[in-house]
């Protein structure tokens, strides 16, 4: 049967605007979830209660910081016996502290006004051995809620969070979240977004955990996700690489790896406020 040129014409159209649509549908889709290369491995080794178990988890030669909103616990490594602690007065000025790393000698922790708007953030310090607060440096009004912060070639690199709850008053969803980079003296020079397929796997929450290596990779965790995400820098526009994902027992939130073990690994279980500690490794390594 001899098929009209007219309809030959619409059915070409047609084609063409299928073709249209889908190629825009393409160009806005997220891109699809890096799953595990099956180059790290990972291995429980022990885990153990600790009332502070909320926000996340700092390691340094002997001792582990377990981090709530408005308190701290001090660990021995060897025996997880309490040994010292800190918490803010009644009515204090703190409210949501978050992820911790040692810096100096001293324990920096994350902190921010959250669930309050407009979002505000601030570095807080604390001397580890007698665990007081000793200095502060607030961002202000900062680019979302600050979770975590990290030191790198004289550097610092600060994630700012969105999250869903928030976005009917701040118009902005947790795609909207950032790794910010500052020099020493807190002024921006440079800043990322997270890959569309780990913002899906954040939910409505943001990333809670983040830690860098010599080489510049990164290491992130969700909020409750047992997942530890791995990135690189790119090396063109302003998305961090997604390539590869290991799977874990701890649930997201902020970690720590052990200053003198590289491959010992500590996380939380926020829901059950224990620390979770694994070996992972890459195989072979």
């Amino acid at each position: 049967m001899k098929i009209p040129p007219a309809f030959l014409g619409l059915s070409l159209s047609l084609t063409l605007l299928t073709c249209y649509v889908h190629g825009a549908d393409s160009a806005t889709a997220p891109a699809s979830p890096v799953i595990s290369t099956g180059q790290w491995q990972h291995e429980e080794l022990k885990r153990f209660p600790a009332k502070e178990a909320n926000q996340g988890v700092v390691a340094d030669d002997e001792y582990l910081y377990v981090i709530s909103n408005v308190e701290i616990g001090k660990y021995r490594k060897d025996t997880f016996e309490r040994v010292g602690g800190w918490k803010d007065a009644k009515d204090g000025p703190f409210i949501h502290l978050n992820a911790g790393l040692m810096h100096e000698g001293k324990l920096y922790c994350a902190h921010s006004n959250f669930p309050g708007v407009p979002m505000t953030s601030s570095i807080e310090i604390f001397d580890p051995v007698s665990m007081q607060h000793i200095g502060t440096h607030s961002l202000g009004i900062a680019p979302g809620s600050l979770t975590w912060i990290v030191w790198h070639e004289n550097h610092w690199l600060a994630c700012f969070a969105h999250y869903a709850k928030n976005q009917p008053k701040t118009g902005r969803d947790p795609s909207w979240t950032e790794l910010v980079q500052y020099d020493a003296e807190w002024r921006r020079t440079g800043g990322w977004t997270f890959p569309a397929g780990i913002v899906e796997i954040f939910g409505g929450s943001s990333s809670s955990g983040g830690s860098i290596t010599s080489d510049g990779t990164l290491f992130i965790t969700g909020h409750d996700a047992k997942q530890l995400f791995v990135l690189k820098f790119p090396t063109a526009g302003s998305v961090l690489k997604w390539v590869d994902t290991i799977p874990m027992s701890a649930e997201g939130q902020a970690f720590s790896w052990d200053p003198k073990e590289p491959n010992l690994f500590y996380g939380i279980i926020k829901k059950t406020r224990e620390v979770v500690i694994s070996r992972i490794s890459r195989k072979g390594a």
